[in-house]
């Protein structure tokens, strides 16, 4: 892995803050490395007699030729993304799918309709969108083709050829009783080293999610405190004529302040927490793709063991075999690639937000520390010209 020490060891010309390093990435400028650009933005209430609901723009603009036109723009509601999550889990049973916020997400912070629950809604719809579509595999599936380009109605009826209730039942059905039986005797030390990790990166990324929260909440409710300190020093300057001055400096400094921590707290919420939560719902992502894979090597396994059973050989069963022999090394090998391409992508979000919100914390205390040291650099002038003016005969 780079350590930062590496990054910053590259050339001096580099840009070191993620956000400049983002606006390099223009779309005519790298046509030959992106041909799918998609845009989750004008959010919409919808209020019915039985629901209400919000609808979001989808704009997908694409050079791909598999689409019959370079751009399209469609909307969707919550309802329809979580569709697709689950068309895309259906196709790609052990490739790892972009979390999903959920129904309620952010639960405590924000409360539900309120403008900054559908903007954070909103980021993470968008988040969902592309990194399926920078996704090797799942960018090519036809569900995922259909989601950017039907109108509602077409997408309405596309839905209804889905699996019926006891079709997904009978599969859920299948699963748990695969994962009951067992029969991972076989399982690559490769994928036992993953759900180790796994294991160990859930427990400490639910750890951080939880600090994450508090110094949140901590944070917040050291903003509202200090918003109504400021007005007290001012009206206290009303009744002090000899010291009014300072009074109100202070008064002043605390209200910058304010500002800034008001600024850090933004950081926050747009820098850190969405990427947390973000690794949460990934590692429950994760440890499903594995006890997916595991079951399909469960049920290669069983196979396995009835064939080695049986006196006589049976071609039928041999040949059910292969292809589950097939289909297991098609799972083994889709996953590896897939886990490779998220552990880089995970680390490079990781090192983007706590470098993010280093910084910010680092402007935060400057512009602090600036604010109260030019408040007392004019108390202490104005004590030495009072003291001069004491001295005169």
């Amino acid at each position: 892995d780079t350590s930062l020490a590496e990054v910053n060891s590259l050339s001096p010309s580099m840009p070191i803050s993620p956000s400049s390093m983002i606006n390099q990435y223009k779309y005519e400028d790298e046509p030959e490395l992106r041909d799918l650009f998609i845009t989750v933005d004008d959010p919409e209430s919808h209020i019915t007699a039985i629901e209400t609901f919000i609808t979001y723009r989808v704009v997908t603009k694409t050079s791909r030729g598999e689409f019959d036109s370079s751009e399209y723009e469609v909307r969707r509601r919550y309802q329809d993304f979580l569709w697709l999550k689950n068309k895309l889990e259906e196709a790609h049973p052990t490739l790892i799918i972009p979390p999903l916020p959920e129904k309620f997400i952010m639960k405590g912070m924000v409360e539900r309709f309120s403008d900054e629950f559908i903007e954070t809604r909103r980021n993470a719809l968008h988040k969902f969108l592309n990194r399926i579509a920078d996704h090797p595999t799942l960018t090519f599936n036809e569900d995922f083709k259909i989601f950017l380009t039907a109108q509602a109605w077409e997408l309405s009826s596309h839905k209804k050829q889905g699996p019926g209730f006891l079709s997904r039942m009978g599969q859920t059905v299948r699963a748990v009783a695969s994962s009951v039986r067992g029969g991972f005797k076989n399982r690559p030390e490769i994928f036992t080293e993953m759900n180790n990790y796994m294991e160990t990166f859930s427990q400490k990324i639910n750890v951080l999610d939880k600090i994450a929260h508090r110094i949140y909440k901590e944070e917040r409710e050291y903003f509202n405190e200090m918003k109504e300190y400021g007005p007290i020093h001012t009206l206290w300057s009303a009744s002090e004529e000899d010291i009014a001055d300072s009074l109100k400096g202070v008064a002043s400094c605390i209200d910058k302040c304010c500002k800034a921590t008001e600024k850090r707290m933004a950081g926050l919420t747009e820098n850190l927490l969405p990427i947390l939560h973000e690794y949460v719902l990934y590692s429950e992502i994760l440890m499903g793709v594995l006890k997916r894979r595991d079951q399909i090597q469960g049920e290669l396994d069983s196979k396995a063991d009835a064939l080695a059973n049986k006196k006589t050989e049976n071609d039928l069963f041999l040949e059910e075999i292969g292809k589950l022999e097939d289909k297991v090394e098609c799972a083994n090998n889709a996953l590896k690639a897939d886990w490779d391409r998220w552990k880089r992508n995970m680390q490079c979000d990781m090192r983007s937000a706590f470098t993010n919100v280093a910084e910010n914390n680092l402007h935060y205390y400057e512009e602090c520390l600036a604010t109260w040291e030019s408040f007392l650099a004019s108390q202490t002038v104005d004590l030495h010209v009072e003291e001069d003016s004491e001295d005169r005969p």
